[in-house]
């Protein structure tokens, strides 16, 4: 076990949480597999509908006693729906992302959920420490999928959080994906980092092999970030990045840069596999990543690192 603010507040033995990503986690098996290993799996409601939804909140609650949680992005279609099905169901934790407080988190915690929000920047820290939150999600700008628009890395950003608003605890995502980034984010004043793209090439992740082979070709300056003005994006490096970046150094006209940005979807890479032309989104971390490992060997490999991490820090003077 590894005790910090953020495991004594979920009640798990390692500060480790999978991101929700979805289709990757839009299901059981990958936050199942984390949880049981002793971090924090997320089911990835984004994308999902509610009978899928259904039947994955079945699967968690019969599979596992330890703790695990979902991640709903407020900005999706039918939202509302999907608040009422989870607010019956009373998950144990919700990391709400996209979108402000007022919405949900007074229901939840009524019900007994923990609730923890996603944010990208300092104002909207303190708004939603304020609103009270029990922890924050705070994302910098290596992570992938919706990174902050202004650009502000995971190590500033967290450092920024935990000075200004020390009493609430923070999980530090973007950047990470063994123990030695584990090591710096606690390093920072985080109780927790959480961890995307390193498991988006595991096992379990239901995702395209083709998507899961391209994390691992990936170098650490093999992502960009597009979409500028339409939702900042950051993903593989490929035929849609690669357009997307020359209309926008063009200044092309707006509509035709949304053309092009929705065009591409997250569903043609996880699911198809067109890993050239789909919204292939994963953070710079895929350049540290070199394998795909079931769920619980990554967590294991993590705080072995963690500890030889930790060891360096207090050499024999």
């Amino acid at each position: 076990m590894i005790s910090t603010s953020v495991t004594r507040l979920l009640g798990i033995d390692l500060p480790i949480i999978q991101g929700g990503m979805s289709w990757a986690s839009s299901c059981s098996a990958l936050p199942l597999a984390v949880s049981r290993a002793g971090g924090l799996g997320v089911v990835a409601v984004g994308p999902m509908r509610l009978p899928d939804l259904t039947r994955t909140l079945d699967e968690m609650e019969a599979g596992t006693d330890r703790p695990w949680a979902v991640n709903l992005p407020l900005y999706r279609r039918g939202a509302d729906e999907v608040i009422d099905l989870l607010l019956r169901r009373r998950p144990p934790i919700l990391i709400a992302s996209q979108g402000g407080t007022q919405r949900y988190l007074d229901r939840f915690r009524d019900v007994g959920t923990t609730c923890l929000h996603v944010v990208a920047g300092t104002e909207h820290a303190h708004k939603a420490a304020t609103a009270g939150v029990d922890g924050l999600v705070v994302v910098g700008a290596e992570a992938g999928g919706h990174p902050p628009p202004a650009m502000v890395t995971t190590q500033v950003l967290v450092r920024a959080v935990v000075t200004e608003i020390p009493d609430i605890p923070v999980i530090a995502s973007g950047g990470v994906a063994d123990g030695a980034g584990l090591a710096a984010m606690l390093a920072l004043g985080a109780g927790a980092a959480q961890l995307g793209t390193r498991f988006l090439a595991s096992h379990e992740a239901t995702v395209h092999p083709n998507y899961k082979a391209a994390v691992l070709a990936a170098n650490v300056d093999g992502t960009r970030t597009v979409g500028h003005g339409l939702g900042l994006t950051r993903a593989l490096a490929n035929e849609f990045t690669a357009r997307m970046t020359e209309l926008e150094e063009s200044n092309a006209d707006l509509d035709v840069r949304r053309k092009a940005f929705q065009a591409a979807t997250l569903r043609d890479a996880a699911l198809h596999g067109h890993v050239d032309w789909g919204k292939a989104e994963a953070g710079q971390s895929a350049g540290l990543i070199h394998s795909v490992l079931p769920a619980a060997e990554i967590i294991e490999q993590i705080v072995t690192e963690y500890d030889a991490a930790c060891a360096r820090l207090h050499p024999t003077r």
